[in-house]
């Protein structure tokens, strides 16, 4: 299978002030997909502009025609399934089917504690997301659901006329544990990983890709288990958080070489950050429109 290119466009521009160009860039440069990433603020950007994910994958919408459009990832530190459900709908409706929901358990960032309550360890995490997803899946399949969880609630939820994409749109889920592969492998139409983290700091880039390896082994076996071809979903690796970090930017042969060993693995689309000056997403814009232009054809 051929390799995509996508990019992650941070919601960190005001809308009228080079956020839209930006997206619409992406589209003009034969990216595949340009997602953001869905969260109220993150990491070293808190204290700046940060906007909303699916507002901003609205706008962007009407700004392209074929560029499809999505998050990475979507997560329930401050999501409920139910609402959720109904602004996907609605937005899948006015992009003509070209979202993906990227979806993630959540982590302990600043999403974690925002709405008031304490961050949930790893395990209420995993509980919340195995509970998340199949409502979720339901819910954007089915015009009428109720559902009483541990977590969470649905009566009489209402999502007519449902997703333009049929039977739903798809979800990438992001996942690297035994319980979130299982529900990659039931409900995915799409894998989402950034590789190892015990790797980023003191890590090799061949340890990182001996890692990858491995979870793509063990998505194999929980497909087998679910009666799944792992060929069935596409795996994607959003680039950015392996021990090379940014160098596979510097150049068109040094992401050349990046893709072209991890699609040996098996991976079918790379995600890329857009620049972002004077962060750890800083990459000479140039460079970056050279890969989304050339590097593409170079791998086949």
């Amino acid at each position: 299978m051929s390799l995509r290119l996508s990019t992650v466009i941070l919601p960190v521009d005001r809308w009228h002030e080079g956020g839209r160009a930006k997206w619409q860039r992406a589209e003009e440069l034969g990216f595949h997909a340009a997602y953001t990433y869905d969260h109220l603020s993150w990491r070293t950007f808190r204290d700046g502009p940060w906007f909303g994910a699916l507002p901003t994958l609205t706008a962007a919408a009407t700004a392209t025609d074929r560029l499809r459009l999505g998050t990475l990832v979507t997560s329930p530190n401050f999501r409920h399934p139910v609402t959720l459900a109904k602004e996907l709908i609605s937005l899948d409706d006015i992009s003509g089917g070209r979202v993906t929901l990227g979806i993630g358990a959540g982590g302990n960032g600043f999403d974690a504690t925002a709405l008031g309550q304490e961050a949930w360890t790893p395990r209420e995490r995993a509980d919340r997301f195995g509970e998340f997803v199949p409502l979720l899946d339901r819910l954007l399949t089915e015009g009428a659901v109720s559902q009483q969880g541990d977590f969470y609630t649905a009566e009489e939820a209402r999502n007519l006329p449902g997703c333009v994409q049929r039977p739903r749109l798809p979800f990438a889920v992001a996942a690297t544990g035994l319980r979130g592969l299982k529900l990659a492998a039931r409900y995915g139409q799409a894998w989402v990983t950034t590789g190892d983290p015990r790797l980023y700091e003191t890590g090799t880039p061949e340890q990182s890709v001996e890692a990858l390896r491995g979870q793509i082994e063990r998505l194999g076996k929980a497909c087998a288990d679910a009666d799944r071809d792992v060929a069935d979903l596409d795996k994607i690796l959003l680039h950015g958080f392996t021990p090379d970090r940014n160098k596979p930017l510097e150049s068109v042969d040094a992401f050349v070489d990046f893709a072209g060993r991890h699609q040996e693995l098996g991976f079918t689309e790379i995600v890329i950050h857009w620049p972002i000056p004077d962060s750890d997403f800083a990459a000479d814009q140039t460079v970056i429109d050279r890969i989304a232009t050339e590097a593409v054809g170079q791998l086949g």
